[in-house]
């Protein structure tokens, strides 16, 4: 009876275990997809009109550091319930080894906005897909780690469904040059952002949160310029939406949802494993695409759906390959330890 009792019990922690995590996941997707669809509506729709793209995503920053603000404040008032660190962005020393990361950050967000504004959400992944393929080469070339055949092989089927994608893009007559370029742009900054990041974390005490608050906050100061040189301070002037309440809620989601799917990444990273966080991610790249299709009523060929199809297999075949070599690795240190 004991038994029966004490195997009751593990069933139903570890029935709860499940239901986290898999609400973890949710959690990921529905923000995740949610903040594309959003962006989308301010980089594009007719709904806002507002060519001001720049000016859209400096806004996202200013949310982003306003919510790092209040929970830095609120973490002060209650630090048994709310734990955000507290430092000083602007003292000299942090600036001067931070700000290079801020710009690959800028340039990331920057490059990633206007891909979607130019390109459909259909094609938004397929148009990104190259990241994994820049990673293999800046990991070599900047950290000087090999990558197995079998990854680079993955790379490779990877780049061809990209170029398969991009065709019967071209062949649908709705392929947006700029946007593919723009797309392929910001492959290769979140690549090397990625990179940086990790070298860089030792100087915020490898506290994501932190970083990140510094990154929105140096790249208000970053985009001032660039939305000068762009004209946008004369569009937004006369902008005729400028006052609506409708204008501002949209803003504000989209900084929430900015910000927010940070959060979702670094727990669902937590709860589950790096692994599976990209097989999610690769899920959910699916998903987003078959409902933006449906949601925008698009028509795409059987080869688009192919090329879609190799590049999430290719992904997912890339992300198992490097947690096998990884785990390959840590045994052979471990047992070399041993000896």
């Amino acid at each position: 009876m004991k038994y029966n009792t004490f195997s009751v019990k593990m069933d139903i922690e570890n029935l709860s275990k499940y239901v986290y995590i898999g609400s973890v996941v949710a959690f990921y997707w529905i923000i995740s997809i949610l903040t594309v669809f959003v962006n989308k509506i301010l980089l594009s729709s007719e709904i806002l009109n507002l060519e001001a793209p720049l000016f859209v995503t400096w806004c996202q920053c200013i949310v982003s550091v306003v919510i790092c603000i209040i929970l830095s404040s609120l973490s002060i008032c209650f630090p048994q319930y709310i734990k955000f660190p507290n430092d000083n962005p602007f003292k000299k020393e942090t600036i001067k080894k931070i700000l290079p990361l801020s710009i690959l950050f800028s340039g990331m967000i920057i490059s990633n906005n206007l891909s979607l504004k130019y390109i459909g959400i259909a094609f938004y992944y397929l148009g990104r897909s190259l990241t994994t393929v820049f990673n293999v080469i800046f990991t070599y070339t900047i950290l000087g780690e090999k990558t197995s055949m079998k990854c680079i092989m993955c790379c490779g089927i990877i780049i061809l469904g990209f170029w398969l994608g991009v065709d019967q893009e071209n062949i649908a007559g709705s392929l947006s040059v700029f946007g593919t370029i723009l797309g392929v742009i910001g492959s290769l900054t979140l690549s090397l952002y990625s990179i940086h990041t990790k070298q860089i974390l030792f100087v915020v005490n490898q506290n994501i949160w932190l970083l990140s608050y510094y990154n929105n906050l140096y790249s208000i100061f970053l985009f001032i310029p660039l939305m000068l040189f762009n004209g946008e301070h004369l569009i937004v002037y006369n902008y005729d939406k400028f006052g609506e309440s409708f204008f501002w809620i949209a803003m504000i989601v989209g900084g929430i949802c900015g910000f927010v799917i940070g959060y979702a990444t670094a727990l669902q990273i937590k709860v589950t494993s790096p692994l599976t966080h990209n097989v999610s991610g690769t899920a959910k790249a699916c998903v987003q695409t078959v409902l933006a299709t449906y949601w925008f009523d698009e028509q795409r060929s059987f080869l688009w759906w192919i090329s879609n199809i190799i590049v999430l297999i290719s992904s997912a075949a890339y992300a198992r390959f490097r947690q096998f070599n990884s785990s390959t690795e840590y045994k052979k240190l471990k047992l070399q330890q041993k000896v």
